[in-house]
Order: C-alpha cells, then sequence, then structure tokens
C-alpha cells in the first residue's frame, strides 16, 4: 500500500496556530479534489502533525479526538476517507511535564510515519509527505519518503541540508498533487 502523509495546519487545513477548535477547521483551497484524485490513484490518505498546545499547556490532550474526528467529516466531504490520523504531543520546551520532552514522533523526526506504516503495511518508498515546512520534509524524507514542499509561506527558517530538499516544490496541495501523480514537473 501507498500513502500520502499530509501535514495538517497550512496543508490539508487552513493555518490556525495552536487552535483546538475543531469548528474552525476549514480544508485548505482546493485540498478537497487534490485528496480525491490522490485516493482514486490508490494512495491512502494519512494525516501526521504535530501538536505541542498539548506541551505547551494551551489545550488538553483529549482535544485531539475531537480535531480527528473533525479532519474524518472534512475529508469524507470530499469524497474520501483518512486511513489513519497520528498527532504528536510533545515539545522538549513544554509546560506540561509528562509532554515536555525530546521524543522520537515529533517532526523532523519520522516516528509518526514509521508508526503508521507498521500498523498498515504501508510501502514507505513509494509513499509522499507533503507538508509547508521542511521539518515535513525532513520527517518525511527520515522515513525512506519522497516529499512535497508547499510554498505557501509556513517555512520561515529555509535550512537545507540532504534531510530538507524537498523531491517537488508545489504553491498548493492541489499542484502538490499533480506532482506527486506526475502529471507536473517535480519542482513546478
Amino acid at each position: 500500500m501507498r500513502a500520502v502523509f499530509l501535514d495538517k495546519d497550512g496543508t490539508l487545513v487552513e493555518d490556525a496556530p495552536y487552535s483546538a477548535e475543531p469548528g474552525g477547521m476549514r480544508l485548505a483551497q482546493g485540498a478537497g479534489d487534490a485528496l480525491a484524485r490522490l485516493a482514486g490513484a490508490g494512495y491512502a490518505l494519512v494525516v501526521v502533525s504535530n501538536q505541542s498546545g498539548v506541551a505547551r499547556g494551551f489545550f488538553a490532550p483529549s482535544a485531539l479526538r475531537p480535531m480527528r474526528v473533525r479532519l474524518e467529516e472534512l475529508v469524507a466531504e470530499a469524497g474520501v476517507s483518512l486511513l489513519d490520523v497520528a498527532f504528536c504531543p510533545h515539545h522538549p520546551e513544554g509546560t506540561v511535564r509528562e509532554y515536555a520532552r525530546v521524543c522520537g514522533c515529533r517532526k523532523p523526526a519520522p516516528g509518526m510515519l514509521l508508526g503508521v506504516a507498521e500498523r498498515h503495511g504501508i510501502d514507505l518508498e513509494g509513499s509522499w509527505m507533503v507538508g509547508d515546512i521542511l521539518d515535513d520534509v525532513e520527517a518525511g524524507r527520515r522515513a525512506g519518503c519522497r516529499t512535497v514542499l508547499l510554498c505557501n509561506g509556513g517555512e520561515t527558517e529555509w535550512r537545507f541540508d540532504r534531510w530538507r530538499l524537498p523531491d517537488a516544490f508545489a504553491l498548493d496541495l492541489g499542484r502538490a498533487a499533480r506532482a506527486v501523480l506526475g502529471e507536473e514537473g517535480r519542482h513546478g
């Protein structure tokens, strides 16, 4: 099974930093069509999202379940479903002791992708990671996926190294889907 791993904020849904309000979530422009095209091409859809708001005390871990339900509703409106949703609640500078730590799941570490792949038998070499920051790219590359960086203003540091060079650049999720499907130049 091949998958497209998707970052949540700024990639799949409109960016709303540290928001745990499911009612405020909206798919990014063109995301529904992009997801339908990817699913139609045989890719499983997976969300992998850092949610350091838990570690920082902005919202409780219990807020993640309604967030997942809302994501599932949003993609269902596009006629597709998510295979899985993985959240990392950790941050080394957090204020909530049990979540204030370095972990293997917080992107740029590949733990969320590796865990989902193991649970579902996903072929990581045949899969893609799409995100709006280079930490997403690094997580995908470290997991063995190809990667697309959405150049939509999310990245602010622009530190490149061998792990942080995407296979493709795109302005939005629709163009990212075209790159994944080989319909557009990888660096379009």
